[in-house]
């Protein structure tokens, strides 16, 4: 089968189609035939060595070379493991979480393990099944697991636009939240707005106005912020904090933040947590909770751009350097 790969871990530029041997199901997974498959950050993260070099406290390995990068993916099951019950050849799947400790989703085939799958709604493309994993389970995890979001909560996304963002943007306003996110262009915020946010802010404007516009949109005070960039956001994430507040920090984000900081969100009774999608024991039952979310259409994902295999190395340089909304997805 075609395949992407890197013998090297020095970035996007190292990826390259090859001919592989067609993978074989172990006990507890099964094969799928790749019809799409989702582009992460985390996916160019590995290419550079992984999170363990990348980010040095990260419990996550470097894969062992030559990898196949890829989390995220959706295709049909063509072949099942020992002991596999839920998944029968024929299957439409979708799934995530793959591309590290396993080889990833970049090939027109690969082994998934069961914990990291799902059925796929007939009613739902594979492009979006493709486009949903890492971002979805991420955001749901972040939302639902760790802030347990409420209906009348203001939650505050920052980046509203981006992969996680724009499914966080709806997923909290699925479950009942007064939704307010931050984006770069006109266009994006709009899209935003779309989505269900109640405003879209432009974050490029000063700090103290972008606090203030925050503050008037959510009728002075946020319940819940998902953030990538604490380091920058953090003072004004306390700032614009209730009491009791909390800020989840997605993973990958930068986290830098002092004493100074700590000191302010102590005196808010802030609760501050971590989201890693890779900590999911489970990743099964969040898809299966998104999937019906696509389903019933009260989440959609937005796809900016599509690639082929030999696009991989052009697909991961756009995830890593460029602006768009949504996703962008390999289509084997």
């Amino acid at each position: 089968m075609r395949a992407v790969r890197f013998h090297e871990r020095s970035g996007s530029d190292a990826l390259t189609v090859e001919e592989v041997d067609e993978p074989s199901p172990a006990p507890g997974q099964i094969l799928v035939d790749v019809e799409a498959a989702g582009v992460n950050r985390v996916d160019a993260v590995f290419a550079e060595g992984g999170f363990s070099e990348v980010y040095p406290h990260s419990r996550l390995q470097p894969p062992r070379l030559p990898h196949i990068p890829g989390s995220d993916f959706a295709g049909t099951v063509e072949a099942v493991g020992d002991g596999v019950r839920r998944f029968d050849v024929g299957d439409r799947v979708f799934g995530a979480g793959l591309g590290a400790k396993f080889p990833g989703t970049y090939a027109e085939k690969v082994a998934a393990p069961v914990s990291n799958v799902a059925h796929l709604p007939d009613g739902v493309s594979f492009e979006s099944g493709a486009a949903i994993g890492h971002a979805g389970v991420t955001a749901w995890h972040s939302l639902v697991h760790h802030a347990d979001v409420e209906p009348g909560d203001y939650c505050l996304v920052h980046g509203g636009s981006g992969g996680v963002g724009h499914v966080a943007v709806q997923l909290a306003a699925a479950l009942g939240s007064r939704v307010v996110a931050t984006a770069g262009s006109a266009e994006a915020r709009e899209v935003i707005r779309e989505l269900g946010a109640v405003d879209a802010l432009d974050y490029a404007q000063s700090h103290d106005d972008l606090r203030e516009s925050i503050l008037d949109a959510t009728e002075g005070g946020v319940d819940v912020i998902l953030d990538y960039h604490l380091d920058d956001y953090f003072e004004l994430d306390i700032e614009v904090s209730n009491l009791n507040g909390q800020v989840v920090v997605v993973e990958g984000g930068e986290t830098g933040i002092d004493h100074q900081h700590l000191r302010l969100a102590l005196w808010k009774d802030l609760t501050i947590q971590a989201a890693g999608m890779f900590n999911i024991p489970d990743m099964s039952a969040a898809l299966t909770r998104l999937g019906r979310l696509l389903e019933d259409e009260s989440l959609t994902v937005e796809i900016d751009r599509r690639f082929d295999l030999d696009e991989a190395s052009e697909a991961q340089k756009a995830v890593e350097n460029e602006s768009y909304v949504g996703k962008l997805v390999i289509v084997p």
